[in-house]
């Protein structure tokens, strides 16, 4: 390797103004250039040919076997394309500043520097679906996807960032807004839905002043609301012509309210999604269709708008004077535990449950800690659903619960969340 950047180095340049491809990796013209140009001395090229050897090693044994000639011959074309990554990348292609960063850092950290690229690249969502993504970083079992990429070039790393770049702004836009409306983001992976159907949802709902985000029973009773609303602004005489090209969410004259504080990178998320809101403007106010058929179960809406799954609401809107309900909330189970679990989702305002997750049962802690417990919601779920000779025994149950675990959960000292955890596990299902 550094015999032939040596030669490249004092390669005579094409006379008579006429440009040929250069099909070396660009860490070799850039050193190429060092050398010409009195930028990079023997020490440097004695660093890097010092270098260039343990480099080959680690990589080799990373991706597979370093005693193996064909696993060392591979490696070798990876570090010279990872530090040619890393130097393009962070200077566009010029070979001065290339030069410069190949003189004043080592050679190996510009090969951590490719892989560190790579790596976050990997790691960055493919598509905007919470729940087939991951956010936790690099893992080794991605290690193959990485060997590809090492093999790969510029424009290949370059077409694959702006592509994930525009799916991560799309879930981080979907983040924030959903924030805005008391909704974190481990309930968003939790649905797993779309971050554009969250973001169109939050959209309507800010620009209906809303300040939460809707369960199925909300969010049908909203736009019936809006059908209501618009069809009364039809029967109303008006001079004013509707602007052409217009929607019919526009006559509702929905104004978006954009929450202070929004970071600008997600406008052009937000601004495309709203006029994807206002063009679907003429389906949703169709009375003639009605509101579940269109968003659950026609094609081109199923998906498009995101809900909260909460059970507990739509029992109480359809299923309230149907027998088995309480089987239904409870599955059969009547332990302690289980029961205990289920008042304490109620009353929290969270989807009921008889079993938690770890993560779950953190989400929860922290829904309690900035909203509160409504210990007289979980009081009326019993009077309404449990069966009337348990009533009595399981409202004292809650009670309890609630006298001696009800401080430990709202505490603002347990940073950790540690001791609640304690007391959920102790007292609730968390597994």
């Amino acid at each position: 390797m550094s015999a032939s950047a040596r030669t490249s180095a004092h390669t005579s340049p094409v006379s008579s103004g006429v440009s040929l491809f250069d099909a070396r990796p660009f860490f070799e013209k850039a050193l190429a250039y060092g050398v010409q140009h009195g930028l990079i001395n023997q020490d440097k090229l004695d660093a890097i040919c010092t270098d260039a050897p343990k480099g080959m090693v680690q990589i080799a044994r990373y991706f597979g076997n370093e005693f193996l000639r064909p696993d060392l011959e591979k490696a070798r074309d990876r570090l010279v394309n990872l530090v040619s990554l890393q130097l393009e990348h962070a200077t566009g292609g010029d070979v001065h500043q290339a030069a410069v960063l190949l003189r004043d850092n080592s050679f190996l950290s510009r090969s951590k520097g490719g892989s560190d690229l790579l790596k976050a690249l990997i790691a960055m969502p493919q598509n905007s679906h919470f729940g087939m993504n991951e956010r936790a970083g690099f893992s080794d079992d991605q290690i193959p996807v990485l060997a590809k990429w090492t093999l790969k070039s510029l424009p290949d790393y370059q077409q694959e960032l702006a592509k994930r770049s525009q799916v991560a702004q799309v879930t981080d836009a979907a983040i924030w807004l959903a924030d805005q409306l008391g909704l974190y983001e481990a309930a968003l992976e939790d649905a797993g839905k779309d971050g554009e159907a969250v973001i169109r949802t939050a959209l309507l709902m800010l620009a209906l002043k809303r300040t939460d985000m809707p369960d199925w029973v909300g969010f049908e009773k909203l736009i019936t609301a809006l059908r209501k609303k618009h069809k009364a602004g039809q029967s109303e005489p008006t001079d004013k012509p509707e602007p052409k090209g217009q929607p019919a969410l526009a006559a509702l004259a929905l104004k978006l309210l954009v929450p202070p504080g929004m970071p600008p990178a997600f406008q052009a998320v937000v601004n495309k999604l709203w006029r994807s809101i206002l063009a679907d403007g003429p389906k949703i106010l169709d009375t003639s269709l009605p509101v579940r058929q269109l968003f659950d179960q026609t094609p081109a809406f199923m998906g498009r708008y995101f809900w909260l799954e909460d059970s507990l609401a739509e029992v109480d809107h359809f299923e309230r004077e149907i027998s088995g309900v309480w089987q239904k909330f409870t599955g059969g189970h009547s332990d302690e535990g289980s029961l205990l679990t289920l008042f304490l989702c109620v009353a929290a305002g969270s989807p009921p449950k008889t079993l938690l997750t770890e993560k779950a049962a953190a989400t929860l802690i922290r829904k309690i800690r900035k909203s509160g417990l409504q210990s007289d919601l979980a009081e009326a779920f019993i009077q309404t659903h449990a069966p009337q000779p348990l009533q009595e025994g399981y409202a004292a149950l809650w009670q309890d619960f609630m006298e001696e675990s009800q401080r430990t959960l709202q505490s603002d000292m347990d940073y950790a969340l540690n001791d609640a955890l304690a007391v959920l596990r102790r007292e609730c299902n968390v597994g």
